[in-house]
């Protein structure tokens, strides 16, 4: 799902972004073309198109097309693996399958990660609840739920009205690395989840545009999509046995948002980076990231954890 509204111009980006620098190792980019292409997350996606407009409007880049298309994380790893994209957004490290399948491509990869994100868990505006447990959480959306109404969470203190209310949950589809993350945060096993809950596939605006309006629904999506919701709808502090921790920048970044935080990444293939255009993508992403994070409404890295992007870019060119 893509999200016009972060989708500002290249111009007022490059604006932005004149003091950030270009690149690493590629040189100066001169007769720089061709085609990168990037399929993947729902979650990721918006991140790296922006990174591709930036990069697309710096003049000596202007000849490098780069794509970047959404089709969840795994349905995204199903192209990588056998070579047809140059790079994959991810919300989850790759799959035991998905690494054997690019092992029998001989697909050689490795992921880099360009922002931090976490799963916010989300409930009408109205709804008086601001804190959840993880048991809580899973009680709701673990195989054989009996959760009904918001009445038949444990030890929930709710008022009469709404100890009734009925709870309908929306989630992301099974090619989702935002449903991998969650089922396996929550209930300890990556596809384990009640089989009634209203799919939303990659549209996760979906889930918000539905909790918005029915005061018992809930759901959970990443939490730069909570961010651009704002107060349409009401994203749960968790308490992941330390207390109850809000879905703040901060907390995510710092880590204490648990066990809903996590990296995002671009997985790519070494063959790609073998490219010129791929490798300059690449470079000016990492150098880059952490205003385009910002602009793209993400959480920035760390300074260690965008100079470990740097290192991974770099052993994958063999620098």
């Amino acid at each position: 799902m893509k999200r016009s509204s972060r989708r500002l111009s290249a111009v007022t980006l490059a604006v932005l972004l004149t003091a950030a620098a270009c690149g690493g190792d590629s040189g100066d980019g001169d007769g720089l073309n061709g085609d990168v292409l990037i399929d993947g997350s729902s979650t990721v996606g918006p991140l790296t198109e922006v990174a591709a407009e930036l990069f697309m409007n710096e003049e000596e880049f202007s000849n490098v097309r780069v794509t970047v298309a959404i089709s969840g994380t795994g349905g995204g790893f199903q192209k990588f693996c056998i070579g047809e994209t140059d790079g994959n957004d991810s919300s989850r490290p790759i799959s035991e399958e998905e690494a054997a399948l690019c092992e029998s491509n001989d697909i050689d990869y490795d992921f880099v990660q360009f922002a931090n994100d976490a799963l916010t868990v989300l409930v009408n505006a109205d709804h008086p609840a601001e804190c959840l447990t993880v048991e809580q959480v899973s009680q709701i959306w673990d195989v054989g739920s009996t959760v009904t109404t918001w009445g038949d969470v444990d030890d929930l203190d709710l008022p009469d009205d709404w100890a009734n209310e009925p709870l309908t949950p929306y989630g992301p589809g099974t090619d989702s690395g935002t449903f991998d993350f969650f089922t396996e945060s929550i209930m300890g096993e990556v596809g384990q989840i009640r089989n009634d809950y209203n799919d939303i596939g990659e549209d996760d605006l979906a889930a918000v545009r539905a909790i918005e309006v029915d005061r018992g629904a809930t759901g959970y999506i990443p939490f730069s999509y909570y961010q651009e919701a704002g107060d349409a709808v009401k994203g749960l502090a968790i308490d992941g046995g330390d207390g109850c921790v809000e879905p703040t920048p901060e907390n995510v970044r710092n880590g204490t948002y648990k066990p809903l935080g996590r990296p995002l990444f671009v997985y790519f293939s070494s063959s790609a980076l073998s490219r010129p255009e791929v490798l300059a993508f690449a470079e000016f992403y990492v150098e880059n990231a952490l205003e385009i994070a910002e602009l793209a409404e993400f959480v920035p890295m760390t300074a260690e954890q965008q100079e470990e992007a740097r290192q991974r870019v770099a052993n994958l060119v063999g620098g």
